[in-house]
């Protein structure tokens, strides 16, 4: 029984030992592979140090997407996060229409994002899709939705918008829920109008939740692929060409295989830098919350 029992520890994590080798060889694979020059017409690699690299930073089409994804990223954050909260603030009412709209609010989580883009491509189309035939009446008919670089961006923000918002408000509808009831009574008794009662306590208190979010989906949109892909296929032009979209045409179409990873390497540690960032202004954030409920 004794040895049942120091073994034991040992067994528990074996599952996350394999988890975390399923997650860093590929990924140590990958670094590998950017030293060398593997492409399709060069079957048997050179060593090139960390040419591929130099490469990247001097190509100007890195920078061109590295300046789509920061739009595309802090737009769609910044959109779902005010819509999120402000969803969250009228759900956190309750009343049968905010349990019955509560309900209705996940649907659009449980379409894949791929699916999703597909269909608002369908309703964007300028000639028969549903969206223009709704404008036509307000004389918007026609409007070119994708077809026009800042379009196609906007397009595609506002997919990701109606995608993943419900996951923002569902959040945050969870902390606002999950607040103490006593400094609310006390501002009621003390006469607090609403607005003061939000910006002084229910805004600080939730700002942990919300920037949890703004996490979760700041770097979910620094790295995205199916959206875009799936409405525009990083048109017209460059005008949508993220990163993700970037070594994916580099190391798939072109393939230029080290160089294509090299991209996805860049983009890791711009995500990993940025998530570092967030989190640690989510721990000054949590201590500033605290403070408010005491």
């Amino acid at each position: 029984m004794g040895w049942r029992l120091t073994l034991r520890p040992y067994v528990l994590i074996v599952p996350a030992l394999l988890l975390t080798c399923g997650i860093l060889y590929p990924f140590g694979l990958g670094l590998y592979y950017t030293l060398f020059d593997f492409s399709a017409s060069k079957p048997q690699p050179d060593m090139v140090g960390f040419e591929n690299y130099r490469a990247v930073f001097t190509q100007e089409a890195f920078w061109n997407s590295a300046w789509v994804t920061v739009l595309y990223a802090v737009g769609a954050a910044l959109v779902e996060t005010v819509l999120g909260v402000a969803v969250a603030l009228l759900l956190h009412r309750s009343t049968l229409i905010g349990r019955i709209l509560e309900k209705i609010l996940i649907l659009p989580l449980m379409i894949a994002p791929v699916i999703a883009a597909i269909i608002w491509k369908l309703m964007l189309q300028p000639s028969v899709g549903v969206v223009n035939y709704l404008l036509r009446p307000f004389g918007l008919g026609g409007v070119q939705w994708t077809d026009t670089p800042t379009g196609a961006l906007l397009s595609s923000i506002a997919v990701d918008v109606w995608v993943y918002t419900p996951f923002v408000a569902i959040l945050a509808l969870a902390g606002l829920r999950s607040l103490p009831t006593s400094p609310f009574e006390a501002a009621a008794v003390d006469g607090a109008g609403w607005w003061y009662t939000f910006r002084r306590l229910t805004l600080p208190m939730l700002w942990p939740y919300v920037l949890v979010a703004v996490i979760f989906r700041f770097m979910d949109s620094l790295k995205v692929f199916d959206i875009i892909y799936a409405l525009t296929e990083g048109g017209p032009g460059d005008s949508t060409v993220v990163l993700q979209i970037r070594a994916y045409l580099e190391a798939i179409r072109f393939q230029r295989y080290s160089f294509g990873i090299s991209y996805t390497i860049v983009l890791w540690a711009v995500v990993y830098l940025a998530a570092m960032v967030l989190v640690k202004h989510l721990g000054k954030i949590q201590r500033k919350a605290a403070e408010v409920t005491t």
